[in-house]
């Protein structure tokens, strides 16, 4: 799936702990489209929690998460 994913924004937040990673996933949501994607690398197991919470209670989406040794690529997608 997520080779059928268009990205419109990379973000690498490795190295940053919780709540850094989603901070900049906030930050930087309305430089892309609506409907468009960030694909954020992570390394803080707490974005797992806190990248989905953010998106749910914004009204974005998590499209994928996947885990590559200990990182974490989150594919959000912007809803509003």
């Amino acid at each position: 799936m997520a080779e059928d994913l268009k990205v419109d924004l990379e973000l690498d937040l490795k190295g940053l702990l919780c709540p850094l990673p989603m901070v900049r996933v906030s930050q930087n949501i309305t430089k892309v489209p609506v409907g468009g994607i960030i694909r954020a690398v992570a390394t803080d197991l707490g974005s797992l929690a806190d990248i989905p919470s953010w998106a749910r209670t914004t009204g974005n989406e998590v499209v994928k998460t996947e885990r590559v040794d200990k990182e974490i690529i989150f594919y959000v997608k912007r809803l509003k």
